[in-house]
Formats: structure tokens, C-alpha cells, sequence
């Protein structure tokens, strides 16, 4: 006997959208009822495990490599699926929301790929994640264009063979999509609807422009996560009719938990694994995260002291390019999240000098390409790739035998020789403000201070401040951090706002509701897992 067709889901709270009925057909939502009616009830399992494990790193500060897994590592005989063409060169990668904008400016930006996001740079406003799947689709069709109302400037597509490849980020499995529930009023998972729209609208469409569905992976915390999706993907695979293996996923390694994982990772997808990446900012926020009240050796000083020069960064990027490699995976570097100046080319100087050295470390290390968060910043990384591979399309024959890290590695926080200052709290409060206001408007990234600001930044920003109140941290000037402190910081930085974008700009903004909502997530005694999940009760639209 068959299983039961799902129930149709509803869209609830949601104004209707110009073309809306295109992304959300009668075939595709029941595509996405059944993707919900499989594997929502593995995901709600999962996300039950990851409390358990905090649970158990809280009790004994330490992680280590799974022994029931050591076969696996063990083994050198297994390797991932073979790259498609489309994704054998991933030199540069440059990453950005699926607004109509970016999505020409990224395709045309010369980055061999475009990692459209729909996660950390995307506020997911009904209209971000409807009209985002649009643009894509519109992209494929070349019936993309757009005019810039304030300027007049028009954008348009590049010849195809001149356009990076894309690989589309879904949301992470924690997060819900209010606006699309069961009959049950249940929500389907955010990551399910974001996959699944992209996947069958598309999946034949990139086959015939000689590509495919490309997907990078955020915020996974295991092997079983990483199983889940490769359960999504053959299932997906084969209900509409593409042949397996179509699918190719790049985990982002951008949780410390999945730092101990990475081999079991890509043996669980390595039939649709195409690599994995090194995420910083979401890295030292999962450090903080699970190791919050480890006490003072895990304390992590300002963030921008940390630098991938770290100890324990270099352990986490050296062992990601080993696996990588001996698994036949490309390994994929952090961003350079620096947006130029148009007003200061001093600033611009320094900082291209700073990228530069950056993407020259990350491409003699042994990576095969690395993100950028700008057009200007592409010729940059390009060069310090091209230095190093030639005219190979990546190095995944360099071994890096010679790299050998031990689990305490990962986790030597205290060998990073630097401390916490007053200015790194105020850069915190700072950008954490500047940020949550943004996103409240339905933007996800955001330029502060000449630096591109997605939701993984707010997170290490506020999850600072609460580790160091927490963990009774002095200053360099010898201030000790208390809410009482941060509050003050964060009411300087409310008037400072005020003085600098006027009465009017101040009013129509977001920022006494972002002020209260970082110093909520800041200085709660119960730690709120994502920023984004109180935040998006507060987002509109």
C-alpha cells in the first residue's frame, strides 16, 4: 500500500508576493511536504542531541575524536565522489544574499564561484526567501535585470561562460520558516524549504546549462547531521527524477564540535561531498558557545586578535586541508570580509595588504580556493591562487602528510598570547547594535566600520560579552566586565548612533529594539543558543 500524499501546507502570515505563485506552485509545496513529513522528525532528534552533547562538554570541558568512529579515519582507501567540471576550480569564491543586485553583481564579479546565501548574509523575511529563489531562477533563464533607482545604473548578465558557478547556502538546520506550516501548524525547517525550492526548480535546469544543484552546508554540529542531508539529497534525488550524485555539498567546518568530525562528515556524504571550508567568525562563536563557563583558559580575547595565525586556528585549518585532501576534497579558506573605502584610500592600502598576506598563507597552506566578500577583493585572492596553482584547477595532491594535530590542539584557546580589552567590548556592543538593527530591516549583510558583518559576527560579538561578564574578565585597563558595564558601553553607543545619523534617520530605525536585544542575548543567565532565534521574533515581513 502506498504512504498517504502529504497534506498541502499553508502559508500563514504572509502578505502575497509579485510572481510569489512561481517559487510556491502545488508541486512544489507538496515537494516540500514531503521532504518536512520525512525528515523533520530526524532533525527535531538531532537538535535534541546537540543540547546533550553541551550538556556533556559543560560537564568536562574537553572534546576529543570519536572512538566508535576510528575505523572510518582509519581507513585510506574511501574517497569523496570526484568533482564535477563546474567545480573543479574554486580558486576564488565570493559570497552575498540573493538580492536581484547581487545576484548579477556576484555571477559577473569574476570569482570562479558564488556562494548565494540564504543564511547568515539574508534576513529571512518571507520576501528575502521568496524573491531570493526568483532572482535565481531568473539567473538561469538570463531574464534577470535591474535598475538602480537612486542612480539610474543598469545591471545585466555577463556571457554564460564568463559567470561564476553558484553554490547556494540554505539556513541551518535550527531555524524554522514560520510562514510555511503542516496541517498540524507545525513549521517546516528553514533548511528544507530553502533546499527544496532551489532543488526543484532548478536541478534539471543547472544539468542542462552543464552544471548542477551545488549546496554549501552551514552550522553542522556531526556526522549525523551530515547524514540527514545526505538522506535529504538521495531521496531528493530520486523523487524528481536526477540521477544520484547530481548533488554536490560543501560542509562548512564552522563548529567546533564538527572540527573533531570532519573525515565522518565527508564519509557520510561522499557520494555528494565536494569539500570543506573554514569558517571563522561561526567557529570561535561555537568555541565560546560550548566552552562558555570552561573557565579562563577558554577565554577568548577581542576578536579581532584572534587571526587564523592562532594555534588553535592553525591546527583547525591544517587538519580541514589534510582530510580534505587524502579524502580527495577540496579544502575552501575563511573571508576577507573587507569592504573598500571610496573616501580613503590609506584605509584601503593597509587592508589589501592584509588580505593579501591572508589568502598567500591560506593558498601555500595547501587550500584550493578561499571567499571573499567583495568584487574589488576578487583580482586580490585570484592572484595569490594563481601564484601557487598555475594552471591547475586546485592542489589536492598536496598531502600535507606532514601536519599532525591532537585533539587538545583544537582546543588550546590559552595559547593565543592576548587579552581582552575596553576597546574589544565596545567593538562588540558596537557592531553587535549596528548589526541587529540592520537585520531587524530585513538585511543580513551589512558594511560596519569597513567590514562585511553577517549574523556570525553578531553572534561572536554577544557571545563575548557574555563569557567575559561570566567569567569575571579585567580589562586592560583594569576594569572588570559586568552587565553593569556592557549596559553603560551600549547606552555611549545608542547616543553616539543618535549624534551621528540624526533625530529623523534615529527614529525611523530599529535601534532601541537592537539595543535591548543584544544586551537581552548579552546578559541573560540562559544562554540563548542563536542570536537569530529571539531576533526573528522580532523580524517583520
Amino acid at each position: 500500500m502506498s504512504a498517504p500524499a502529504p497534506s498541502p501546507l499553508a502559508i500563514v502570515d504572509a502578505e502575497p508576493l509579485p510572481r510569489q505563485e512561481e517559487v510556491l506552485s502545488e508541486t512544489a509545496l507538496a515537494f516540500l511536504a514531503e521532504l518536512h513529513r520525512r525528515f523533520t522528525p530526524r532533525r527535531d532528534e538531532l537538535l535534541a542531541r546537540r543540547a546533550e552533547r553541551r550538556a556533556e562538554i559543560a560537564r568536562t570541558s574537553t572534546l576529543d575524536f570519536l572512538p566508535e568512529t576510528a575505523a572510518i579515519r582509519a581507513d585510506g582507501s574511501w574517497k569523496v565522489a570526484p568533482a564535477p567540471p563546474a567545480l573543479e576550480d574554486r580558486r576564488v569564491e565570493i559570497t552575498g544574499p540573493t538580492d536581484r543586485k547581487m545576484t548579477i553583481n556576484a555571477l559577473n564579479s569574476g570569482a570562479k564561484v558564488w556562494l548565494a546565501d540564504f543564511e547568515d548574509a539574508s534576513a529571512p523575511t518571507w520576501e528575502n526567501v521568496v524573491t531570493g529563489q526568483l532572482n535565481l531562477i531568473d539567473a538561469y533563464t538570463r531574464s534577470i535585470d535591474f535598475t538602480d533607482e537612486r542612480t539610474g545604473k543598469t545591471y545585466a548578465l555577463r556571457p554564460d561562460e564568463e559567470l561564476a558557478t553558484v553554490v547556494m547556502r540554505p539556513r541551518g538546520w535550527h531555524l524554522d520558516e514560520r510562514h510555511l506550516t503542516d496541517a498540524d501548524g507545525t513549521p517546516v525547517p528553514g533548511a528544507l524549504v530553502d533546499f527544496g525550492l532551489y532543488f526543484f526548480h532548478n536541478a534539471q535546469r543547472l544539468l542542462d546549462l552543464g552544471k548542477g544543484p551545488y549546496f554549501y552546508l552551514p552550522k553542522t554540529e556531526s556526522h549525523l547531521e551530515a547524514r540527514l542531508w545526505n538522506d535529504v539529497f538521495v531521496f531528493a534525488q530520486d523523487h524528481l527524477g536526477i540521477p544520484r550524485g547530481t548533488v554536490r555539498a560543501t560542509v562548512l567546518i564552522e563548529t567546533i564540535t564538527a572540527a573533531y568530525e570532519m573525515e565522518e562528515i565527508l564519509y557520510e556524504l561522499r557520494d555528494h561531498a565536494s569539500g570543506l571550508n573554514a569558517g571563522r567568525w561561526d567557529y570561535l562563536f561555537s568555541i565560546v558557545k560550548n566552552f562558555r563557563d570552561g573557565g579562563p583558559k577558554f577565554v577568548l580575547p577581542d576578536r579581532n586578535a584572534v587571526t587564523m595565525t592562532a594555534p588553535f586556528m592553525r591546527a583547525y585549518t591544517e587538519l580541514l586541508v589534510r582530510t580534505c585532501h587524502r579524502r580527495g576534497a577540496h579544502a575552501i579558506g575563511g573571508m576577507a570580509a573587507f569592504i573598500p573605502s571610496r573616501r580613503d584610500e590609506e584605509v584601503n592600502k593597509v587592508a589589501f595588504e592584509k588580505v593579501k598576506a591572508d589568502k598567500d598563507r591560506e593558498a601555500n597552506d595547501g587550500f584550493d580556493g578561499s571567499w571573499v566578500a567583495h568584487p574589488d577583493l576578487v583580482p586580490i585572492a585570484m592572484e595569490s591562487f594563481d601564484r601557487v596553482l598555475g594552471d591547475r584547477p586546485n592542489q589536492k595532491d598536496r598531502l600535507r602528510e606532514d601536519v599532525d594535530v591532537k585533539a587538545e590542539d583544537l582546543i588550546a584557546i590559552d595559547s593565543l598570547d592576548a587579552r581582552p580589552t575596553y576597546a574589544g567590548l565596545v567593538n562588540a556592543v558596537q557592531v553587535g547594535i549596528r548589526y541587529i538593527e540592520a537585520w531587524l530591516r530585513g538585511l543580513g549583510a551589512v558594511a560596519i566600520f569597513n567590514l562585511m558583518e553577517d549574523a556570525a559576527t553578531a553572534e561572536i560579538s554577544r557571545s563575548q560579552i557574555w563569557q567575559w561578564i561570566n567569567a569575571g574578565v579585567v580589562l586592560d585597563n583594569g576594569e572588570r566586565v559586568t552587565a553593569e558595564l556592557a549596559r553603560k558601553v551600549a547606552a555611549g553607543e545608542l547616543a553616539d548612533i543618535r549624534a551621528e545619523i540624526g533625530e529623523e534617520a534615529f527614529a525611523a530605525g530599529n535601534w532601541q529594539q537592537a539595543h535591548d536585544l543584544l544586551l537581552k542575548v548579552a546578559l541573560d543567565e540562559d544562554y540563548a543558543d542563536f542570536l537569530t532565534l529571539p531576533a526573528y521574533e522580532q523580524l517583520k515581513g
